[in-house]
């Protein structure tokens, strides 16, 4: 199969011949229909975060079923299905307690580098949060999917796999925005307007979108923003004064040292602030203590606490009644050949997806 094949942080990926397995006893072969390009795999593209080369990144997909291991019961060949990288044992505390999306357990999260499911020039190749999605095919553990109805496009279906999947559960379950609240976004790509469509959904009665690019802000309206804000030095004191003395809940959504502080710095007593983007490793967050003093909180969330296999349907379901605008996240639609342009523009700024389409 063609795969993108990653080297080393700030370099150009590749499109190489790779070798993959028959699938295991619970193992799922997909035939892969599209990936996004997110911008978690840039922070590894940039270095920002380590993960063992080569590898193969992506973890924002859709695709179908080609073959399943002897034990694997719940998807069949030919079945659509969206991958997620928050596989899930089932069997643990965190999976009892309904905590999925934090499940440790190595037999089915194999840390980076244990996993042996492909190889390149006769070697290993690292896989990639347990999917590796810029490639034809994928192999994956079957807790690592959903089946989803066949009338979905698959361009769209994969964007829920990460990016709106992430967004949304930042809301209705990490936060549990209450419908009236008062709700802030910081950063609005593909996760913020996410975030933004969940508010909306979750009947926020007052949702700003905060950027430095007024496009997006414009674009976050049609996601359900009430109010967009340039981001400034004074972006905290305008919101405390709009709001008459800050948000209920605020989100951010781009994974900087700054924007987090603001996210605590809009807040009202009492109110949370949700940390959703990927902090750089070392980076170390300032608060003012005597702003917890009023019960204000600060909280991070991982791919939006999800229950995917229920979560994923159901924003099919939003999106089938126009609910949910996943047509206008897409920015663009690329052959796996572009996939470094697509992360240059990324870079650039100015897009909310772009998707790697393999059939094009």
């Amino acid at each position: 199969m063609k795969a993108a094949v990653f080297h080393a942080p700030n370099q150009p990926q590749t499109i190489e011949d790779v070798e993959i397995d028959n699938p295991g006893p619970r193992e799922v072969l997909i035939r892969t229909a599209a990936a996004g390009l997110c911008h978690s795999d840039l922070h590894f593209i940039e270095g920002k975060y380590p993960t063992p080369v080569p590898t193969v990144l992506g973890h924002e997909s859709a695709g179908i079923v080609e073959a399943v291991g002897r034990d694997v019961t719940y998807v069949k060949p030919g079945d659509h299905v969206i991958t997620c990288l928050s596989v899930f044992c089932g069997h643990c505390e965190f999976c009892l307690t309904g905590h999925m999306s934090i499940c440790q357990t190595p037999e089915v999260k194999m840390l980076p580098g244990k996993a042996r499911r492909m190889r390149w020039k006769g070697a290993h190749l690292n896989q990639y949060l347990n999917l590796s999605s810029f490639a034809e095919q994928m192999l994956v553990h079957e807790h690592a999917l959903v089946k989803v109805t066949p009338d979905m496009p698959l361009d769209l279906a994969s964007l829920i796999g990460c990016g709106v999947m992430t967004g949304y559960g930042a809301i209705v379950h990490t936060a549990k925005v209450e419908p009236g609240s008062t709700v802030a976004v910081v950063g609005c790509g593909g996760i913020g307007l996410a975030a933004v469509n969940g508010a909306e959904i979750a009947g926020a009665g007052r949702i700003i979108a905060i950027d430095k690019d007024p496009g997006k802000l414009e674009l976050a309206k049609k996601f359900g923003a009430t109010d967009g804000i340039v981001a400034d030095e004074d972006t905290a004191k305008r919101v405390l004064e709009m709001t008459g003395g800050g948000v209920h809940y605020s989100f951010e959504c781009i994974g900087l040292k700054q924007t987090t502080e603001l996210c605590f710095a809009m807040l009202r007593p009492g109110g949370t602030a949700t940390v959703i983007g990927m902090i750089p490793v070392g980076t170390k967050i300032e608060l003012h203590g005597p702003d917890f003093l009023r019960e204000r909180r600060i909280q991070g969330s991982m791919m939006g606490s999800n229950r995917f296999r229920v979560d994923m349907p159901r924003l099919i379901d939003f999106y089938q009644k126009g609910r949910l605008h996943l047509d206008d996240l897409v920015s663009g639609r690329l052959k796996l050949e572009q996939i470094n342009e697509g992360f240059d523009a990324l870079k650039k700024g100015g897009v909310a997806r772009n998707v790697i389409v393999f059939d094009q």
